[in-house]
């Protein structure tokens, strides 16, 4: 499993950035995709998370509204559009891929760092 994010950087807050995990390596289309944030001292907080199914997403309260998870199996790609970006949502960003039947399937990004100030 090989993802690699990209798109991360410095933003002023109500700005925004799109994130992109490109992934090989496996079935894309059979595995849920995931947007996983850390600070450092702190534990990984789940921000977004896209189903097989692109209509099947999920979000953590912090990021309600704000933002959106896309994936295009096509291109193997998942996408993290976030607008409206708080110093709060400093932190590096990981692309995780998950399947929990078999071929059981749990991938990490190397992470991209995201860091909202002025």
């Amino acid at each position: 499993v090989q993802l690699v994010e990209s798109g991360g950087g410095l933003v002023q807050p109500g700005g925004s950035l799109t994130l992109s995990c490109a992934a090989s390596g496996f079935t894309f289309r059979s595995a849920a995709m995931r947007w996983v944030r850390q600070v450092p001292g702190k534990e990984r907080e789940l921000v977004a998370a896209v189903g097989s199914r692109s209509d099947d997403t999920k979000f953590a309260d912090s990021v309600k509204g704000r933002f959106t998870i896309s994936r295009d199996n096509a291109k193997t790609t998942v996408y993290l559009q976030m607008n409206s970006l708080k110093p709060e949502d400093t932190a590096v960003y990981y692309c995780n891929a998950r399947r929990t039947s078999a071929p059981v399937i749990d991938g990490w990004g190397q992470g991209t760092q995201v860091t909202v100030s002025s």
